[in-house]
Parts: structure tokens; sequence; C-alpha cells
């Protein structure tokens, strides 16, 4: 393939999806919500609890990457949270700093009333505010200018990410309780499973301090991350994947020190190795791989052109025969009409990506595939390849013309189902260079569902790529794997071996 022959653009094309899910592991998901199997509070006299403004360090491994500063207030019928976080991250091969703001009003029970968030990086900026009201959050997000309005009804009492550990101390933490609750992942805007264990009390040394804290894991999606807190509630620790850790400190040497960023690159730390070496994986027609480290039930390794069997699965790479002449919305299947519909990211009933759309496909065929492949080629030829630290948007991507393979897939689909073409968007791991990173691209339905891949310009894309979620299901599915999943190549045919 051509474009494996530019070392720039290598650096440039791989996701750091594992970038996005670092950030969630130490919390800067919009907000939860928590059905619990034992005693949050009812509800507590703000008098009785204490104010505080503490500052944390961000670290990577042994470099410090950022802060966070959160300021806990009271107010007349309950609290008022805040949360500030600044991280400079190094992500193929580029260094690049990303804020996340929130702030909420929680009632006396901790529980949230409304929530102002925003996450900045570079050119993209992307924020949300949201009030609950009868068991519906009242949201409106804002991206590349755009504002859109949702209402989520929510089935449980909702709470900040920001507060949840307060919400916790209140409750009187003893070894061994044990919550489940769903967070409201601002991802796929859907509630999603998490789960919380009162380790025990343990001795933390911080600011050359020993203390007694108390320990608490939070299980997301197979990944284990780590909190302890003081007697006050404080946070003194916090520790996540890819070796991320927050530590209390002062607000001076919160402020100091960042420096040009991490040494450590995201995206090969996350990488894993393999132990094949592919010179042209775009000419092999199946693959055979076990995947060992992970549960497989959190990943969605089956279906479509990946079979699995126990912890094997064989990749067959789709033909594109005996495709649709034409699609019409009315006769497809209701799974396929659902991905046709637009979404708080793939903005594909905005009036910019319709126009685009209808100028690309001006006197052009009719084929479902010929469409495909002019848009998709046109999101190769003309989004620069970079990786962008946002919440990938459609609308975003276009107004900027940059960004990793989020934004090519989130782009890539909206265009699609403009065109009249159900898309969704899927990730996992690609082959590069003798690892697999992790990666997005897309599946979109031609008469049948065939996937592309807008960073390489392949439709159908090689069988390198490994899918570990497809749809509604996001990034977020893959938390379990990073760091543990491992790969062996079992088997594999080039095109034009077997027949």
């Amino acid at each position: 393939m051509t474009v494996l022959k530019n070392k720039a653009f290598l650096i440039s094309s791989i996701l750091c999806a594992a970038t996005f899910l670092a950030l969630l592991a130490v919390r800067l998901d919009l907000f939860n919500t928590v059905l619990h199997t034992r005693g949050l509070p009812t509800g507590v006299a703000p008098a009785a609890v204490a104010e505080r403004d503490s500052w944390l360090n961000i670290f990577q491994e042994s470099g410090k990457i950022g802060y966070a500063h959160r300021r806990l207030s009271r107010t007349a019928d309950g609290f008022a949270i805040e949360e500030s976080v600044f991280m400079r991250i190094n992500t193929m091969g580029m260094v690049q700093n990303i804020h996340v703001e929130t702030r909420g009003q929680l009632w006396t029970d901790f529980s949230m009333q409304a929530v102002q968030f925003q996450i900045r990086s570079g050119r993209f900026s992307f924020s949300a505010r949201g009030k609950m009201e009868n068991g519906v959050l009242d949201i409106t997000t804002e991206s590349a200018g755009s504002q859109r309005s949702y209402k989520i009804r929510l089935p449980d009492t909702p709470y900040l990410a920001a507060g949840l550990l307060d919400a916790l101390h209140a409750s009187d933490l003893k070894p061994g309780d044990f919550f489940t609750f769903n967070i409201f992942d601002p991802v796929s805007m859907g509630p999603q499973p998490v789960k919380v264990s009162v380790i025990g009390t343990e001795d933390v040394q911080v600011m050359g301090t020993v203390h007694s804290a108390t320990k608490i894991m939070l299980n997301f999606k197979g990944a284990n991350q780590f909190a302890w807190l003081d007697d006050k509630g404080d946070v003194l620790q916090e520790k996540g994947l890819l070796g991320m850790r927050l530590e209390k400190t002062s607000r001076r040497q919160a402020l100091a020190d960042i420096g040009t960023g991490p040494r450590g690159d995201l995206t090969d730390i996350s990488s894993v190795a393999s132990n094949v070496v592919f010179e042209q994986p775009d000419s092999l027609k199946q693959l055979t791989i076990t995947v060992n480290g992970i549960d497989l039930e959190q990943v969605h390794l089956d279906g479509g052109r990946q079979l699995l069997l126990d912890n094997q699965v064989t990749i067959v790479k789709e033909d594109l025969h005996q495709l649709a002449p034409s699609l019409e919305a009315k006769r497809l299947k209701l799974l396929e009409q659902i991905f046709l519909q637009p979404s708080p990211f793939i903005q594909s009933d905005h009036k910019k990506i319709r126009d685009l759309v209808d100028k690309i496909l001006e006197n052009g065929t009719v084929k479902p595939l010929h469409r495909a492949q002019q848009l998709l080629g046109w999101v190769y030829n003309n989004i620069d390849k970079r990786p962008v630290l946002s919440l990938p948007d459609a609308l975003s991507t276009l107004e900027n013309r940059e960004g990793d393979c989020n934004e090519h897939a989130v782009l890539l689909a909206a265009m699609a189902r403009a065109a009249g073409i159900p898309a969704r968007v899927e990730t996992g791991l690609v082959y590069l260079n003798g690892r697999f990173y992790y990666h997005a691209w897309n599946l979109l339905y031609l008469g049948k569902w065939v996937t592309a891949d807008a960073v390489y310009n392949q439709l159908p894309a090689d069988v390198t790529h490994i899918r570990f979620t497809s749809g509604s299901r996001q990034q977020s599915d893959l938390m379990g794997a990073l760091g543990r999943v491992q790969i062996e190549v079992v088997d594999w045919q080039p095109i034009g071996r077997g027949g």
C-alpha cells in the first residue's frame, strides 16, 4: 500500500483511542448515575460537610503532565462542585494541551441539580450544559458553533463524577462495601455500568507525610482504577491506566514544572506487539489470531467478517460482489434505519454536511458502493491526519479539516448517512510495522455491511483491522483491553492463495 511508505503519514495516521480512555481513567467523564447496594446519603446538612479546595498533580509514569483543581462549597440547598483539569499529552509524536472544566450544583444528598462541562484542545472544543427535572436530563451540547438539545431519561439518581467521591465519603464507608453505578458516557451519550468497592485502610505518602487513607477501587469495562481518601474526604491519590496517576499537592506546585510534556508516547505505550511482521497487510484475504488477557465478553469480536471460536478470531476480507444497486430508506431493516439517523457527534442532518455531500455526489451514480467510494476519497484527501484530543464530532472535523481516525470515522459516518448510506463507527486494533495500534474506522451498509477506513483510503478495510466495538458500543468498551490484551497471529492467507 503506497501510503505505508510515507513515514510522516504513519506517525499521524494511527488513532490513540487509548489517550481518551486514559482521560476517562482520571475521571473526565461528564456525569454519573449511581444505583447503590448500600447507604449513599439520603441528605446531609450542608453545614456538616467541610468545604475544600484541593490541587493534584497528574503524572504519566514518572513525569508530570498536568494538574487538577477541585473545589467543594456549600450552598443554600446543597453544594457547588468545580473541577478543572489541564494535561499535556504526548501522542503520535506530538505534544498537545487539553483543558477540561466541570461545574455542578448538587442537592444535599450530593445528587446533581445541574452541570456544565467543557473540553478544549487546540482548535477543537466541545461543551455541554444540563439540568435534571423529574428523572430527565435536559442537556444542550455545542461544537463548531452549533448547538443541539436532548432529553435523556436517567433511571436512577444522577451524580457528578467530580462529586462522586464526596458522596461516597458521606456514606460512612466501610471495608467490603460494594456499589454498582452507571456513568453517563459523553462518547455514547448513554449510561455505562461501573462497580465501586471499598478495599480498606492503607497508608500513603503525600507531600512528604504519611496519611491513613480509605482505598477505593472503581471497575469500568474491566479496567481497575483506584482512589485513596483521607478522613475528611480529600483525594490523596488516584491511579488509572497506562501509568497515569494523580497526587495531592499545593497550588504552587500544581501550577509549576509541567515542562514540555511526557517522554512516553501513549500511542506506543498502549500498542500491542505482533509475533509476525506483514510487509503488505492489504494483500491479505484472511487472518487468524488468538486474543488473551481480557474478558472476551466485554468486547465485540464475533460477527460480520469476524468469527470467534473460543479465543481465536478469524477475519475474512469482504468481497464487493452482489452489492445493492440502490438503497431506499423505507425498505431498510430497523437496524439499518437506526444508523441513518443523526446523533450528538454524527450530525448528518446539519446543512453544512448535507450541502457538502450534495456537491461531492452531484451528477454522480446512485450505486451505494460508488457513492461510498467518493465520500471516502473526499475525507481521505481533505482532512489532515493529525492527533486530536477531544470528543470527536463530524461538524468540528469538517470545520477544522484535521483529525486522527476518530475524526475521520465520525465525519465519514455523517456524510454517508446524509447520502442515504447507513454507517457505524468501529474501533479496535490495526497492524502497523510489527505492532497493533488502537484505531477507528467505519462499517457502511451497501446492501451488506462492509468495512471502510478513511485514514487508509480502504474499502473494504484490510483484515488486520480487528474490531472490538461497533455501533453504539464505543471507545469506552476498550478500557479493559488497555495494557492487558495479547494478540498472537496463528495463520494468514494472501490474496490468490487457496483459490
